[in-house]
């Protein structure tokens, strides 16, 4: 029972700790996102440890090919399967990241998810972005959503891959055993089965009306599916300011999906009555017991999203420093290695205080379970919109750091980072 309560204590503890550090090691790796901020993004890591020791299994369990991101469903017990979502998302995104990786053998990677997932797989962004929308709007679930944020700004700027590994993510495919798959598989991976049309239908009992209403939906739906697709890269993301953009790209194209969405859906609701309209809610409320059910009941995961709560005060935060400043800015090398003058060290050091204070912007305190799928597609919508905003205040940063930047400084800049693949 202790070790698995130290599991769940551990993404508490992971990121918590920065802020009752003294102020000379606080300065020293540039935790500037402030304790709340700091405190907030430690959530993700209390929501997902968790699973994530199961997801890591099932990586190292399986042998997934390409043509497995294209058959499974990540929601898989929605659709009657035994298979349980979160793990399998976690196994596929990983091996959809990881396949051509080469910082080391173990199967994981610092821009993991706290869950066992992975925002980035090779130079695609949100694989699993047309899944997340219809896990959120329709069945009332954002933990996949919220777990976007900093970490993934973080891993634009520095990037996972070695270019070589980037590349081989858009190499012509037919080589024989190839264990990278293609951009175009990872974004089909984004289609995992859309709006659950039969359910719904199964549930409500729709009359003619209201089942016409249900079509014009579900072709909606798909149309989201194919504009979120649209945004894939066809080309690698070399540089962070690429890599940046093609967020950017991606976030637009989700927002721009749900507002095709948003008409339609309203539309069909309205035609329920209160009745169906309970009915239809229930396909949230399953999924949030089913969540409550599976998490540890000695998590302490919403202590950091309560009003008032002040992490200099959790005596269980001391721990696992060392883990977090994995992921903090390694400024002073990046100042001594491109021999920065004073204004590029000020405006370094500005890129890294908008990159850090996302940690507050894009909190990944569980979002308030809102009513009904319209109120909670308007919630998302909001999510999306503030994460682009911060996206595109860290790339005006970056840009401002890199405008009288020589090439031989910028190419160093981009070799700077967390370990890369050989």
């Amino acid at each position: 029972m202790s070790r698995r309560m130290g599991l769940a204590l551990a993404g508490a503890t992971l990121v918590i700790a920065a802020v009752l550090l003294p102020n000379k090691a606080e300065a020293q790796f540039g935790l500037r996102g402030g304790p709340l901020g700091v405190a907030r993004f430690a959530v993700g890591h209390m929501i997902g440890m968790s699973r994530l020791r199961h997801a890591r299994m099932a990586v190292r369990g399986g042998r997934y090919r390409s043509a497995a991101l294209r058959s499974q469903d990540p929601r898989g017990a929605e659709r009657d399967q035994p298979a349980n979502p979160y793990i399998l998302r976690a196994a596929l995104t990983a091996q959809a990241a990881l396949s051509g990786w080469h910082g080391g053998r173990r199967p994981q990677g610092w821009w993991r998810h706290p869950d066992g997932s992975y925002g980035w797989a090779g130079p695609v962004f949100w694989p699993f972005a047309h899944d997340d929308l219809t896990t959120a709007i329709i069945l009332g679930d954002t933990t996949g959503l919220s777990l976007y944020g900093y970490g993934d700004i973080y891993a634009a700027i520095f990037a996972p891959y070695a270019a070589t590994e980037f590349a081989a993510y858009t190499a012509p495919q037919g080589r024989r055993a190839r264990k990278v798959p293609s951009v175009e598989v990872v974004c089909d991976a984004s289609d995992t089965g859309g709006l659950p049309l039969d359910r719904i239908a199964a549930l409500v009992q729709p009359n003619e009306l209201q089942r016409a209403a249900l079509d014009e939906l579900a072709t909606a739906w798909v149309a989201a599916r194919d504009t979120i697709r649209t945004a894939c890269p066809t080309q690698v993301p070399a540089t962070a300011a690429e890599r940046l953009g093609l967020m950017q790209t991606r976030l637009a194209a989700m927002i721009k999906a749900t507002d095709a969405i948003a008409p339609p859906l309203a539309k069909f609701v309205d035609l329920l009555d209160a009745g169906q309209k309970a009915k239809l809610d229930a396909l949230a409320n399953e999924r949030r017991a089913a969540l409550a059910a599976g998490q540890r009941k000695d998590a302490q995961a919403p202590a950091a999203c309560e009003a008032g709560y002040d992490p200099r005060y959790d005596v269980q935060a001391q721990r696992q420093y060392e883990q977090l400043v994995q992921q903090q800015w390694p400024a002073g090398e990046i100042a001594s290695t491109l021999r920065l003058d004073d204004t590029a060290r000020a405006r370094l050091e500005v890129l890294q205080d908008t990159t850090l204070r996302t940690m507050e912007t894009l909190s990944a305190c569980p979002s308030k379970a809102e009513p009904t799928p319209q109120a909670r597609l308007t919630a998302v919508k909001a999510r999306l919109e503030t994460m682009l905003q911060a996206v595109k205040g860290v790339g005006d940063a970056l840009d401002d750091f890199e405008a009288d930047l020589s090439d031989e400084q910028k190419a160093g800049f981009e070799a700077i980072g967390p370990k890369r693949g050989a």
